[in-house]
């Protein structure tokens, strides 16, 4: 299991806090798991990962990343099988989305290879934390920030990557309302809206805050230009059914995340002869097949949730319902086959699962 090009060290705690947690009341990213993975960046290169107890950051007031934002992140999920097995979903590509935020924000990259035994071994160590009730998982949060204790606008020389885990209920409890956002931005071309970087969701608090202050759960964000073309759905991929055929926007631009689910569910979906196309979507076209009925679901996908059902879409002060008699066939079946492959009931034809 560990990468002998760079032992890890174990240091494990000799108090756990498992028995404090009530697992049939998880909340959302606040309960922590006993360990967390640290390897620093120093001197041109990775020094030895550690696994060590979760404890707080000692941090110096000049640390880059506070002032000049140098922080990405990924975000993942382990699954109990029935049978007791702890499986990874596609890690492979956590591993591949990290090096490519790694490359836009000027950060040193860590191998596809290495990423993935990283949390392996960290949820090794902590699998008793992996939840055992249907639909809860261990969430896994990889994260890089520059170190550098020094306030001079510049890429850090000194960085640090961890790993941290938390054991997880589902994220949402019924469908969401959503409003589709046409004056503040999530991201602009020749910006940082492909990698998974801090300041995209700090920038994304604000318009979020207001949405819900009118009574939406969350957003449908459009192009930063003329906002008239669909991007996102909140901190998801979003995905509509149109006239009995799947449609995505295209991840073909900086500005729109390329999600690890939304690509599973593209691949469910051709796997199923389910019609789906990805390209530009506009919000006109939204709007008029949400009045005319012909709209008959909507959903975000990511990591979180996996599938989000919506329920209604707000725009310019109307809001609109998707048909309540609608059967959701299409994204009830993904979701199902999804949640039913990270719970080993489905064989892995795609091999997406890693074992730990």
């Amino acid at each position: 299991m560990i990468n002998e090009t760079l032992p890890i060290k174990v240091n494990k705690t000799t108090e756990s806090r498992i028995n404090q947690i009530d697992w049939d009341n998880l909340p959302f990213g606040r309960e922590f798991s006993d360990h967390m993975l640290v390897m620093n960046y120093s001197d041109g290169k990775w020094q030895t990962p550690e696994i060590k107890k979760f404890e707080s950051l000692k941090l110096h007031p000049a640390t880059s990343a506070i002032h000049y934002g140098q922080s990405i992140f990924e975000g993942m999920k382990a699954t109990r099988a029935d049978n007791g097995d702890v499986l990874l979903f596609r890690p492979d590509m956590n591993a591949k989305r990290f090096a490519e935020s790694c490359e836009r924000m000027c950060m040193p990259a860590i191998s596809d290879e290495l990423f993935v035994d990283l949390v392996r071994n960290l949820v090794e160590v902590d699998n008793e934390w992996v939840p055992k009730k249907k639909g809860y998982s261990l969430y896994i949060r990889p994260f890089m920030f520059a170190t550098d204790e020094f306030i001079g606008i510049k890429p850090s020389d000194n960085y640090s990557f961890i790993i941290f885990t938390c054991p997880v209920g589902v994220y949402y409890t019924k469908p969401v309302n959503v409003k589709i956002e046409e004056f503040y931005t999530r991201a602009s071309r020749g910006g940082v809206g492909m990698a998974k970087t801090a300041g995209n969701y700090a920038a994304s608090l604000y318009p979020a805050k207001k949405g819900q202050e009118e009574g939406f759960d969350q957003l449908i964000w459009t192009d930063g230009i003329e906002h008239k073309y669909i991007e996102e759905s909140g901190t998801m991929n979003v995905v509509f059914e149109i006239d009995g055929k799947l449609i995505s926007p295209a991840e073909d631009t900086d500005t729109i995340l390329k999600g690890i689910t939304k690509r599973s569910v593209v691949e469910v979906a051709n796997h199923f002869n389910i019609p789906f196309e990805e390209r530009k979507i506009t919000v006109e076209e939204v709007i008029a097949a949400l009045r005319e009925g012909r709209l008959t679901d909507a959903f975000g996908a990511g990591t979180a949730a996996t599938i989000a059902p919506i329920a209604k879409i707000g725009f310019r002060g109307e809001l609109v319902e998707i048909p309540t008699n609608s059967p959701r066939t299409f994204s009830t079946k993904i979701k199902n086959y999804l949640d039913d492959l990270q719970a080993g009931k489905e064989k892995d034809i795609f091999n997406w699962l890693v074992k730990v």
